[in-house]
């Protein structure tokens, strides 16, 4: 089964609405084109009305079939004012949040939230603050979660057979702090804790893609060769996601070669169930896991879907502002695809 035969599947057995929060982008069009005439999903194109369809005249993309909104002219902009003020409990007053909701992150956010679309796709113009903010306020993490991550699906064919690897935290996390009570200095949550979140949450993803999640957590170190940095860190977030999830099959802290390479796990962790064999790599910096991720897609010749948000009560997903139509086409029907 090809990675985007089941959310194909998903998006023929219930209807589903997607907004896109930057309506009058021509790749957003040209992929809004695409997705109607191809009739996967209703489209809502945030913005001017006379703007968005003068950009896509401008462009000859055909969006007749999509609703276009715009957040200075909705009619149930009121309502949706007094939604985010209770939401936000005192933190915003009624004009802050109709400031907010006046902007197309704010405004596609809540039409998510007040049940109006099913999934958000942002990201093209705005950066990645400006889309996890608003559904970090609104839309909120789901029930247990204590942050937002995400995760990339890379795709390759190799002899003929798809090849497919998950890869997090790409996007989100610069790193991992411990969440410290301030009156009386109790650590709340565990810097190894959030790690193993994003491993146990990685894993869910992973598996919703058709990968059967063997998940090593990285470091520079194999079984404590090596001592500082993130050792400790990713060592102790192995035993944390196992406490999550018991059946989770997850070792490390990992060097990559260890974790990739049954010659080098044979030598030095061979009785590991990971080693040597891993699908799912968590790395514990932000910066490790972007360099390999795109080392991957430009030296490996994997294609990357993402990054796939994971934490929150519904599916919102960041475009690169350097995307094209196609990935945009395919982040569509991903972040559709996954709406329950």
């Amino acid at each position: 089964m090809g990675m985007f035969d089941k959310l194909l599947a998903n998006l023929n057995a219930k209807r589903k609405t997607i907004v896109f929060t930057e309506g009058t982008d021509a790749r957003i069009l040209s992929a809004a084109d695409r997705l109607l005439k191809e009739n996967l999903m209703d489209i809502i194109l945030c913005g001017n009305v006379d703007a968005v369809k003068a950009a896509a005249k401008n462009g000859g993309f055909d969006i007749a079939k999509a609703t276009i909104l715009d957040p200075l002219t909705y009619e149930g902009f009121d309502e949706m004012v007094k939604t985010m003020f209770d939401l936000r409990k005192g933190k915003m007053s009624m004009e802050d949040c109709a400031a907010s909701l006046k902007k197309s992150n704010y405004f596609g956010t809540m039409l998510v939230k007040m049940g109006k679309a099913d999934a958000l796709l942002g990201g093209a113009t705005y950066s990645t603050a400006d889309t996890v903010r608003p559904a970090l306020q609104l839309v909120k993490t789901k029930k247990g979660a204590n942050l937002v991550s995400s995760v990339f699906i890379l795709v390759r064919e190799k002899d003929g057979v798809e090849e497919r690897i998950a890869m997090g935290d790409c996007a989100i996390n610069i790193d991992y702090q411990d969440t410290v009570n301030k009156e009386t200095g109790e650590v709340m949550v565990s810097a190894a804790s959030k790690l193993a979140e994003v491993a146990v949450e990685s894993a869910k993803t992973a598996s919703f893609f058709g990968i059967d999640p063997k998940v090593a957590v990285l470091s520079f170190s194999t079984y404590g060769s090596g001592k500082g940095g993130t050792v400790q860190l990713s060592h102790d977030a192995v035993i944390e996601a196992r406490k999550k999830d018991p059946n989770l099959v997850i070792d490390g802290e990992f060097q990559f070669d260890a974790a990739v390479s049954p010659v080098v796990a044979k030598t030095k962790c061979p009785d590991s169930k990971v080693a040597g064999q891993a699908n799912t790599f968590i790395f514990p910096l932000i910066e490790a896991g972007n360099i390999g991720y795109k080392i991957a897609q430009r030296l490996g010749g994997y294609e990357a879907y993402g990054p796939i948000l994971q934490g929150l009560n519904a599916p919102i997903n960041d475009l690169s502002r350097g995307c094209n139509a196609d990935e945009v086409y395919k982040m569509a029907i991903i972040t559709a695809g996954m709406a329950e």
